[in-house]
């Protein structure tokens, strides 16, 4: 979030509650019971509730970088990387799988200490409902990214006690999706429009969380619950954020920027652009990490186009970890323009922009939504590691993509799929789904729109999840390790085919992490870790 507070607090939301560790009370602190006591407190706490979702651990880097790295889409493109999520040689031990569980549940306890105390100050009582329904929200989506990549984990609905309270066995994850959709439930009403917000970065909006709801109720109807009355509901709670007339897709573009109001999406993002219509929910990043409040990211550093020159305070340094499959660039049409935007049309050779051949080379093209050449000027130059670009969590055209894979669910290829299909595939100037080429059978329609979905959402962090719910991961994976060694990229299948050939069944789920088995007896591991 921009327009950041200090955060006063955050050091006392591990510690709160525990035995006294000192005879002496301290003097410039405070504690819970003395926190929470004005408006301007509670909003910074939920601040604090917010911070999780920009740290590197999570949306700054290691949900795009790391966890969706090795995909059908792309590839971690670099030789010496043999060990880690990105190519699924790890072990319980892994860094980033600590580290994402620690921040998730850092983000729950954060959550609860403001809905615990949300009715301490006085103060207006709208104003109280939507800092607890923003609260409320953010405690369901941090349970929901640990359900659906841990599996079973412990529902944590209440402050910590104490810290000798370590012995929490997993709730089954049945059990945690109910609680999720409680809570998102309850804040949908709580929450602002996104029209009173004004940004999609600063506070959830009510067609945000509807939005959430709708693939929270789609990870629930796939794979492993399997609980198929699910797809019903995500339809509901699409149709609402349509219904709403809150959000439509971005079709205006600056063409002295891009030939694509598809590119314009992420040039706003470079730019510190707010597009509400389009994008409906942003991890928000500022500066050049040299600011007080340090809160650039990776966006663009690690998944960007290639970039090592000099200078790179100008144009922006990269080193373009994410390299794209031949699966990917394969399934546009020629005339798509999300093609040459999502996929670097160009790579740099010094500083120089050179075009890649039209349909050579096609494995060593690095990634192309976020150029950090679009970034406006910061003071002291562009940071060699961090950059101010946002990353989208949820856009509209999601919206429309889910509505149509869950009308074809529970009715069928319906007009109402083709129709909501049909608007994310214009705005890319695509072919359309209508008269003899219109779909008849959902198990087609079903295809079309998992790779509708790679086509539109490629690298945004939901591919490998996408994947593991529709039950295709392991069968996807393998698959692209023989197309790796059948097309032979130059350079790249000695190490790019490493993550394809790792994949089995103990990478549905990421492992518990050791040092939560370590303090954890009542933790059982997750199977093949």
């Amino acid at each position: 979030m921009k327009n950041r507070f200090i955060l006063l607090l955050i050091t006392l939301m591990g510690v709160c509650g525990c035995n006294k560790f000192l005879d002496t009370k301290p003097v410039d602190t405070l504690t819970p019971d003395q926190y929470y006591s004005t408006e301007d407190q509670l909003n910074t706490a939920l601040i604090g509730v917010y911070d999780i979702i920009g740290q590197e651990t999570v949306y700054g880097s290691a949900i795009f970088a790391a966890f969706d790295a090795c995909t059908d889409e792309g590839w971690y493109a670099r030789a010496s990387l043999t060990a880690g999520m990105q190519v699924y040689n790890l072990d319980y031990s892994d860094a980033s799988v600590r580290n994402f569980w620690r921040s998730l549940y850092i983000g729950i306890e954060r959550a609860n200490l403001v809905i615990a105390n949300i009715n301490k100050p006085v103060m207006d009582s709208v104003k109280r409902n939507v800092i607890l329904g923003q609260a409320l929200f953010l405690r369901g989506y941090y349970h929901f990214l640990l359900v659906s990549n841990y599996g079973d984990v412990p529902l944590r609905l209440e402050p910590t006690s104490s810290v000798n309270n370590t012995n929490i066995p997993r709730t089954p994850a049945k059990d945690v999706y109910a609680q999720i959709i409680k809570d998102m439930t309850d804040a949908e009403g709580k929450v602002q429009t996104i029209t009173a917000i004004g940004n999609s970065s600063s506070r959830i909006s009510r067609t945000t969380v509807e939005g959430i709801l709708a693939r929270v109720c789609l990870y629930m109807a796939g794979n492993p619950l399997n609980d198929q009355s699910k797809y019903a509901d995500a339809l509901n709670w699409a149709s609402k954020v349509v219904a709403s007339g809150e959000h439509a897709l971005r079709t205006t573009y600056d063409a002295t920027l891009t030939n694509s109001a598809y590119g314009q999406i992420f040039i706003n993002e470079a730019r510190n652009v707010y597009d509400v219509k389009e994008c409906m929910w942003e991890a928000d990043f500022l500066g050049n990490f040299t600011d007080a409040y340090r809160e650039a990211g990776r966006v663009g550093n690690a998944n960007g186009i290639a970039y090592s020159a000099s200078n790179y305070a100008d144009t922006g340094y990269s080193y373009g970890f994410i390299n794209i499959t031949g699966k990917l660039y394969n399934l546009y049409e020629a005339a798509d323009k999300r093609r040459d935007w999502a996929i670097a049309p160009y790579y740099y050779s010094g500083n120089s922009r050179v075009n890649w051949p039209a349909t050579t080379s096609v494995y060593n093209r690095n990634c192309g939504k976020w150029r950090r050449s679009y970034e406006l000027p910061a003071s002291g130059g562009k940071n060699q590691n961090y950059t101010p670009e946002n990353f989208p969590i949820l856009r509209y055209a999601d919206i429309l993509l889910m509505l149509a894979e869950a009308e074809n669910e529970v009715n069928g290829p319906t007009g109402v799929a083709h129709n909501a299909l049909n608007q994310v595939r214009a705005r890319a100037g695509a072919s359309q789904y209508t008269g003899a080429t219109a779909i008849t059978d959902k198990v087609t329609f079903r295809k079309v729109i998992q790779d509708e979905r790679s086509r539109e959402l490629c690298f945004e962090g939901m591919r490998r999840p996408d994947l593991i719910r529709w039950g295709i991961f392991i069968p996807t994976m393998k698959a692209l390790g023989t197309q790796f060694a059948t097309d032979n990229p130059t350079g790249g299948v000695l190490y790019g085919v490493l993550g394809y050939n790792n994949v089995s069944d103990r990478n549905l789920l990421f492992p518990i992490p050791a040092s939560e088995i370590a303090v954890n007896h009542a933790m059982a591991q997750n199977p093949g870790w």
